[in-house]
């Protein structure tokens, strides 16, 4: 009997190994291609139009098919829809790598960001359903810490790969990696699904939120380059309020939604849910338009750029899994207000660089970024997977990981426009284009830091201790 029990407790550990090795493929995929897109252009000879369009292409159906990742892993098994993400995504990645022309690379990238939709809500999910409640924060930890240090490696590896090999293993690298961790998969990782009812695919919910997903989060990528008040932009922005209406509308009046939008009448679901989007509104900003910084005014090369994140990184990777064990203990709330607190302090740490500022000028910014996000990130996903049943874990994991890359696009979009609105400003007012562009950046960071304050205040005011009953500590997958 006990040695039956270590080894169901030491096949948790595996299952979140296998989730583990396959989330860092995912996440690396959101920015180790920006590094090598000069490369790709120059090789393939493309134009800055199609350059966009192959970061573009696996943004959007990544983030329009999450909560239908999340809902199919409820319905037909999280670890079948996981695989079956896992394969697309490998297979794009191989053609991804082969690719001759423009229309090829994008077309690919679509693909994949189809089988990241896929994986990603199902790796959550299944987190939830094979951990009981005392564990699940410190197994959550380990995934954000994942997550986080993918994101951050991927400049820094990109810039390696593509000046030391070439642009082309930026894909093929995937490859061998969901090989195998589609084995890993099949040998440790148990099926779960939602067994409450039945169950059925909900097409018009589908469809709705597909095509408002699809307008709101084109037109904030396009927002930048086409203008905020343009025909197309203000369009798209008209499509996807009527769309995400629609959609609201069906799933109150379906007998089987594709989205139970009582789980909003939960404060810590709703409140988890805001702090992620805005904390990735916040950070995106950073993320995208800090490496410009340090390549273009400071001069340092891709790598450099890419090596200066890392303290950020290492943080998030050493203190995301002890988040997640006192968010165990202690609940969400506090650890969520004060992470938030911190981020504000970065981005006002970081509001005060020059156009010569030097590396040690920067790091404490960085260090209390990734301190911050550490203790924001974890609590945020356990608040939300624990305040949904877990036959719902799916569908909750769809709506968390749809908020967070909705926050991506939003981040981008609004620093963007911040950044060129005050950075025109400030030439028009006879500054240097450096200077210019410094000035832009560093009104953004104080928008960021009212924008974590607000944050930290929703989760202060929102998010609740969860106490689970003690059926739901007994984790699904044991019974699956």
């Amino acid at each position: 009997m006990r040695a039956r029990i270590f080894a169901e407790e030491n096949r948790k550990w595996w299952t979140l190994g296998a989730l583990s090795f396959a989330l860092f493929m995912v996440m690396l995929d959101n920015t180790v291609v920006n590094v090598a897109l000069p490369a790709i252009q120059k090789d393939l000879g493309i134009g800055v139009s199609e350059l966009e369009w192959t970061v573009t292409a696996y943004a959007l159906t990544f983030a329009v098919l999450l909560l239908t990742g999340g809902k199919l892993g409820d319905m037909y098994g999280r670890r079948r829809i996981f695989m079956i993400g896992l394969i697309v995504f490998t297979v794009s990645s191989l053609v991804c790598g082969l690719s001759s022309s423009a229309p090829e690379l994008i077309g690919a990238r679509a693909v994949q960001g189809v089988g990241s939709a896929l994986m990603m809500p199902a790796t959550l999910s299944i987190i939830t359903a094979t951990f009981a409640a005392a564990q699940r924060g410190m197994a959550i930890g380990i995934w954000a810490g994942v997550s986080a240090m993918a994101l951050a490696i991927g400049p820094l590896l990109g810039g390696v790969i593509t000046e030391h090999i070439s642009w082309n293993w930026i894909f093929f690298v995937n490859v061998p990696i969901g090989i195998l961790a589609v084995i890993a998969a099949i040998i440790v990782v148990p099926e779960s699904r939602d067994m409450s009812r039945e169950q059925r695919l909900d097409l018009p919910g589908l469809v709705t939120s597909g095509i408002g997903l699809l307008a709101l989060v084109y037109a904030l990528i396009e927002a930048h380059r086409l203008g905020w008040t343009s025909a197309t932009i203000i369009g798209l922005f008209a499509v996807a309020a009527v769309a995400l209406a629609a959609f609201v509308f069906l799933e109150l009046h379906q007998r089987l939604p594709m989205l139970d939008l009582s789980l909003f009448k939960n404060g810590t679901f709703t409140g988890a849910n805001l702090v992620a989007i805005l904390v990735t509104l916040a950070m995106f900003g950073i993320f995208v338009f800090f490496p410009i910084y340090m390549q273009d005014l400071l001069g340092w090369s891709p790598i450099q750029a890419g090596a200066a994140l890392l303290p950020w990184t290492i943080l998030i990777v050493i203190f995301a899994p002890i988040a997640g064990k006192l968010s165990d203990h202690v609940g969400s709330r506090w650890l969520m207000a004060g992470g938030m607190a911190t981020v504000g302090l970065c981005c006002l740490e970081l509001s005060t660089v020059a156009v010569d500022s030097t590396f040690w000028r920067l790091l404490p910014g960085f260090i209390l970024g990734g301190l911050g996000m550490a203790f924001v990130m974890t609590p945020m996903s356990a608040a939300v997977m624990g305040s949904a049943p877990i036959d719902k874990a799916g569908v909750a994991s769809g709506v968390l990981n749809t908020f967070r890359q909705v926050g991506v696009a939003l981040g981008i979009a609004i620093t963007g426009a911040i950044v060129t609105n005050r950075e025109a400003a400030a030439r028009h007012a006879g500054a240097d284009p450096a200077h210019a562009f410094v000035h832009g950046l560093t009104f953004a960071m104080r928008v960021s830091a009212l924008i974590c304050l607000g944050a930290a205040i929703a989760a202060a005011l929102l998010v609740r201790k969860i106490r689970h009953a003690a059926e739901q500590t007994r984790p699904l997958a044991e019974a699956a």
